[in-house]
Formats: structure tokens, sequence, C-alpha cells
């Protein structure tokens, strides 16, 4: 942060952005609670808000292959800041608020592997690592202060005026990013990284990086184990309201602490890695953060009072935070860089999709049987597919990344 500048303003720059997402939720769900009066409108929103970005993962990672990053990422936000002040100055009806927000997502979608590519680009590899942890925190720190900050403006401003205040962190953002060195295209449009010569087209370029993720063995490890964990355990935030409000038969307040363990633990997690990461093998680091995440919900589903629950998704964060960074600094060392965006997009896209079966899956399991039931079939299916990762992923890395001996 001291010495690197292009790096502080990528800090930045994703830190305000990151808030101002936040502050756009909140405010949005608001405004979807109060006028269409619906849950199913506000299931809705949140819904286009990450289906139609993770469907379209392997183009909108592609994008940031094709074109200079820091332009890319300077357009998403130009984008996200119009589209957000355009949804404020008019505050339009159910339907079309959905397609503006879809739209806003699928420019954000964009923005994400682009940006992490960047730091591959920007920071040595001895240092990512560290940079992971750095931006972690930050952006979790960001997500965690948006609702506060809200609750603080909804008085003085309103919903529209909260709107217009997350599209002024867009245009912040952005400039910040106009002080990055250029990130010119990693690769020569059309080629896929070698890989689809002969095809000129953006689809192309999205089937030659789902085609890498599946023919390389150490990536394909990492990408099913993420997804099965997040598949097993991401069910975790409504059977924590439904183990507060039925199985402990607490309050309201429970329930807050409750839903702020993980993100607590996260916050110590990132704070501890900018420290320790560049220590870890980022291999061991990534069966860790499995481990703790998974085992974690399954001694959840054995807890007796909300304090032991509390302890355990606080303990559970850190390895989400160890999951996060490790993938992050694994990923470079692994993929070309002429394929990077497009495995961050598919990579992400796909774990967007596994949360959302768990949310499907996890919902029916909840009315089936009770929350620490849930709880420890999510963390014991979570705990089986890290024992895998754990023993095939360092095999497939001693063969090379590429999965040849």
């Amino acid at each position: 942060m001291r010495e690197d500048s292009a790096f502080r303003s990528l800090f930045v720059a994703r830190t305000v952005s990151f808030l101002g997402d936040s502050l756009s939720l909140v405010a949005l769900m608001l405004h979807v609670a109060q006028t269409a009066g619906q849950a199913i409108a506000v299931s809705l929103l949140l819904l286009v808000g990450d289906l139609a970005p993770a469907l379209l993962s392997p183009f909108t990672g592609a994008l940031s292959d094709r074109f200079d990053r820091k332009r890319v990422m300077i357009a998403c936000e130009v984008l996200q800041g119009a589209l957000l002040a355009a949804i404020a100055l008019s505050l339009p009806p159910l339907p079309l608020l959905l397609v503006l927000v879809g739209v806003r997502a699928v420019a954000g979608q964009v923005f994400l592997p682009a940006s992490r590519a960047a730091v591959a680009t920007l920071v040595p590899a001895r240092d990512q690592a560290t940079a992971n942890s750095v931006l972690g925190l930050a952006t979790n720190g960001g997500e965690a202060a948006g609702p506060l900050v809200a609750a603080a403006l909804f008085p003085l401003v309103g919903v529209a005026g909260v709107l217009l205040v997350d599209a002024a962190t867009f245009l912040l953002s952005a400039a910040l990013l106009a002080t990055l060195p250029r990130l010119p295209p990693s690769s020569t449009p059309g080629t896929g990284g070698a890989t689809v010569a002969g095809d000129a087209t953006l689809t192309g370029d999205a089937k030659a990086g789902l085609a890498l993720i599946w023919r390389t063995p150490a990536l394909r490890i990492v990408a099913l184990g993420f997804c099965a964990v997040v598949a097993f355990n991401g069910i975790d935030d409504v059977a924590l309201v439904v183990l507060a409000s039925d199985t402990f038969d607490a309050g309201d307040s429970a329930v807050g602490v409750l839903l702020a363990a993980v993100g607590i633990g996260l916050f110590a997690g990132y704070a501890l890695l900018a420290r320790s990461a560049h220590r870890w093998s980022m291999v061991t680091l990534l069966v860790t953060g499995f481990a703790v995440s998974s085992v974690g919900n399954l001694l959840t589903g054995l807890a007796w009072a909300v304090a032991a629950a509390f302890t355990l998704q606080t303990v559970r964060g850190l390895g989400i935070a160890a999951m996060d960074v490790a993938t992050n600094t694994l990923l470079p060392r692994l993929v070309p860089a002429t394929m990077l965006g497009r495995v961050f997009g598919n990579l992400y896209g796909a774990i967007g999709l596994a949360a959302g079966v768990s949310y499907l899956a996890g919902g029916l399991l909840l009315d089936a049987t009770s929350a620490p039931a849930t709880f420890a079939i999510a963390g014991a299916g979570g705990t089986v597919a890290t024992v895998v990762v754990a023993v095939a992923l360092p095999r497939a890395m001693r063969r090379g990344g590429d999965g040849q001996p």
C-alpha cells in the first residue's frame, strides 16, 4: 500500500465500489418492499442481481481478456453509476427496475474478473497473497459498513438520495482507476489464448475459458471443490435465522448477532492473512479454508446456545477468508495470463449458481427437517468434498498445473 501507488488506487477503488454496492442493495430492497408490498418482489430483485451475471459469466470473463483491463473496469464503473443515477431519478416500476438492476449486475460481473486479473498484473507474485488479503479486508469492510451508512442516510436523503450516493461512488472509483497504468489485452481477440485459433468471436473465447478449466486437472478440482463446498454450505444464512428463532427460541437480536458472526470472522481472517498469507502454501490454505467452513457448519448443528453458534460461525468466517485468498492467489499460478479473466469469471459465476442451488435445496431440507439437522447435513457434505479435494489437488499440482507429468 505504501510503496505501490497503482495497487493503492485499485484498493481504494474496489473499497469504494463495494461500499456503494451494499448501499444500493439496501436501498433497492427497501424501495421494492415498500412499493410492491410482496416478499416475492424482493426475492426477484435478489435473483436478478445474482442469477443473470452468473449465467453470463463465460462471456463477462472473456471481455476482460480481449480488451485493456483498465478500460474495461472504468467502463463498467461508469455504466453502473449511470444506471443507478437513472434508477434514482425515475424510481421505475418493478419490471423496468428489474431490467436495469440486471444490466447493472452484468456490468459488475464484467468488472470483477478484470479487477482480480489486474492484481496478478500489478502485484509481484511473492506479494499477491498479501495483496488479495488486504483487498478482501477492504471489500468485506465496505460491504459491512454499507447497511450502516445507508441507515444513516435514509432519514436525510431518502431512497433516491442513497442511490445517487452509490452512483457517485462508482464515478469516484472510475476516476481512481484512471490513474492505473495501462493493462493491455493479454491475448489477441479470437485466439482464446492460442486455444481456439480461427474463431474470432466472443463465443469462441468463452468456450475456450470453459474448456481450459475442464481439461486442466488442478483447475477442475479447485472449481468443482469450491462449488461443492458452497452448494452444501450456502444455506447457512437462512438456517441461522431458523436456528435462532425456532431452535433457541431467541429474539430478533439473536438473529442479528448470528448473522453478523461470519462477517466478523471474515474481517478477522483477512486481517490475519494480510500478515501471514505469504507463509502458507496456497493449496494448504485452500483445503484448510474448505475444512473450517464445512466443519464449522457441522458443529453449529450441535450447538446448544446462541453463544456457541456465534463462536462457531465466527471461526467459520476465518475459513471463508482463507478460501477466497487462496483461490485468488492460486489461479494466476495455474492459468496463462491470456485466460485469467475467463477463469475468474467462470469460477465465480459457477459459485453463484452453486449458492442458488444451496438456497433452493437447503430451503426444502429446512422445511423437511430442522435447522440443526440442516447444518449437520450441510457441514458433513462440505467436509466430504474437502477430503476429496485434499487428496486430489496435491496430486494434480505435483503433476503440474496443466495436468501433464
